[in-house]
């Protein structure tokens, strides 16, 4: 029997052969290094709605930067024009230099990974833990199986759920589920992970908890994070800048601490009616 040719009918039929049992991944795999990211002039429309107007953001590498302001505003499309989820009427998005919105350019040359936590965890409830952790790598047969189940066991140690792969989803609370969902993204070692309001439909304690952990993977994960929030209290808290948009529009971009200090009327009303009224706050 030709060797080579029984090889390829295993895979073929869904026989995971030894080298894909071992404890290897693909070439690149490993490690993550976070991405410059630079939005110019973006603008997109829906009718005569006018909802993104000439944006221009630029988000360093390793940066945890927030997106706040109410809802209704355009975070959340932002968000999509950066993953490809949506297109720009005008304007560009480029990571690494890459433009996002050239599919043939960015194939070809594109040198980073990204991920997503949604709003809603996007859990897979027929899955245990593990197997929503590990389903992209299985997927795409990035690692052999034995390396899977120790990344499976890495990511949830990272956001706290250590031995917690045999669980099914139904048996999990909301801020269990964000965490998984955190996991998930992690196992595909991104250099950039963008998170839709991830303290959505969550209580204030469990808010807390996620944002420990997103701050502890800040110190243990060399990646570039991006957050869209209307929760100015869980951005101020984790991010290295903020921006703010309003209308369409970016009105402010800065530290924390300069956009608790902003003298803007918008942003400083933002401020007191989100934050428990800090408006008068020196600090």
């Amino acid at each position: 029997m030709n060797p080579l040719g029984s090889f390829w009918a295993k895979l073929a039929h869904g026989f995971a052969p030894t080298i894909i049992e071992g404890d290897i991944c693909q070439l690149g795999y490993e490690g993550s290094e976070g991405v410059r990211i630079q939005i110019e002039n973006l603008n997109k429309s829906f009718g005569d709605n006018h909802v993104l107007k000439d944006i221009n953001l630029t988000i360093e590498p390793g940066e945890t930067f927030s997106i706040i302001g109410p809802s209704g505003t355009g975070k959340s499309l932002l968000l999509k024009h950066i993953v490809k989820l949506e297109t720009a009427d005008s304007g560009q998005i480029l990571i690494n230099g890459h433009d996002v919105a050239e599919t043939g350019k960015i194939n070809a040359n594109r040198n980073f990974r990204y991920s997503m936590v949604f709003q809603s965890s996007a859990l897979f409830n027929s899955l245990s833990v593990g197997e929503n952790v590990g389903l992209w790598l299985r997927e795409k047969q990035i690692c052999g199986e034995v390396r899977i189940r120790r990344i499976i066991r890495e990511k949830l140690r990272l956001v706290g759920l250590a031995g917690k792969e045999a669980l099914l989803t139904s048996e999990l609370s909301g801020g269990m589920k964000k965490r998984v969902a955190i996991a998930r993204s992690l196992a595909m070692n991104p250099d950039l992970i963008l998170y839709d309001e991830p303290t959505a439909e969550l209580d204030p304690v469990t808010s807390d908890e996620l944002a420990r952990v997103i701050m502890s993977l800040k110190e243990k994960v060399n990646l570039t994070t991006i957050i869209v929030s209307h929760d100015l209290n869980f951005a101020l808290y984790l991010s290295d800048r903020v921006a703010m948009i309003h209308d369409g529009e970016i009105i402010a971009v800065g530290t924390p601490q300069e956009i608790k200090k902003s003298q803007n009327p918008i942003v400083r009303n933002f401020i007191y009616t989100t934050t428990k009224g800090i408006k008068g706050e020196e600090d």
